[in-house]
């Protein structure tokens, strides 16, 4: 039965790549291959999948040197190891870098599509969820820009004194305009979308202390009563929106700190 879930998978084994891929493909999924890290890499930056396979032996990059980097471009995004070499150690290392489960060669047809059917379920409510989110999000960032075009009578100038502490945040070269839900970094202007400001501002409002998730939903807008999981993930989307506009490289984020367990911190 064919379905939307889409499926990549990285091994430097053309045979056992092609099985896999034709026992997924059969199954109703959506498979790429890629034969190298580097090659599996490239696609991730291009887009996500709904679940990775990553071989463990590869000859330019081992799977457990590129698991991080998968991470810290999609944090919720499934990772199935594969190894011909099963070891306690190396099963340790792949959970504690992220991966979801650890698979052994040959591959069991039946298995691999019993764990990927399970995976891919446990998914998909906590998907649904951030995608209901984020188009509210969208939403409520479209109407806030419309109102602020047509109702605000300030200006941000570059250069101008930002004395006033009731419509300017600072920390550093990074000064929030409260009224016009500017942001200026070292003479850069940033425009955000003005729920993404509120957290920004939020975490400005703390540094440098750590601001817990749930915080940080109820100071930016106002959300309470939410789980921790649902406060992570709102508070995780938000994070990655400031990160790409701040930081100079996404992946290895030095302004925006994330404390492990407890949410983030502003670092500048």
């Amino acid at each position: 039965m064919a379905t939307n879930d889409t499926i990549l998978v990285v091994d430097d084994e053309p045979k056992l790549s092609r099985s896999l891929a034709l026992i997924l493909q059969r199954a109703g999924y959506v498979v790429t291959t890629a034969g190298s890290a580097s090659e599996g890499l490239e696609l991730l930056q291009a887009g996500a999948y709904d679940l990775v396979f990553l071989d463990i032996k590869m000859p330019d990059q081992s799977g457990i040197q590129l698991l991080p980097q998968i991470r810290a471009l999609y944090p919720d995004m499934p990772v199935l190891m594969l190894t011909a070499h099963a070891s306690l150690d190396t099963a340790i290392e792949a959970v504690r870098a992220g991966a979801r489960d650890y698979l052994l060669k040959p591959i069991d047809p039946e298995a691999i599509l019993a764990r990927v059917k399970k995976i891919l379920e446990d998914q998909r409510q906590p998907k649904r969820r951030r995608e209901i989110t984020t188009q509210i999000q969208n939403l409520l960032s479209e109407l806030h820009t419309t109102e602020s075009a047509e109702t605000s009578p300030y200006n941000f100038v570059p250069g101008t004194p930002q004395t006033d502490p009731a419509r300017y945040l600072k920390r550093g070269p990074l000064v929030l305009d409260l009224h016009t839900r500017l942001v200026m970094m070292a003479e850069r202007k940033i425009q955000l979308p003005p729920s993404t400001f509120d957290y920004l501002a939020t975490l400005v409002r703390h540094s440098p202390q750590p601001v817990p998730y749930d915080t940080m939903v109820l100071e930016s807008q106002g959300y309470q009563g939410l789980s921790r999981i649902e406060s992570k993930e709102i508070t995780r989307w938000q994070v990655h929106e400031i990160r790409k506009a701040l930081e100079e490289d996404v992946r290895h984020p030095r302004l925006i700190i994330t404390v492990r367990d407890v949410g983030y911190r502003l670092v500048i």
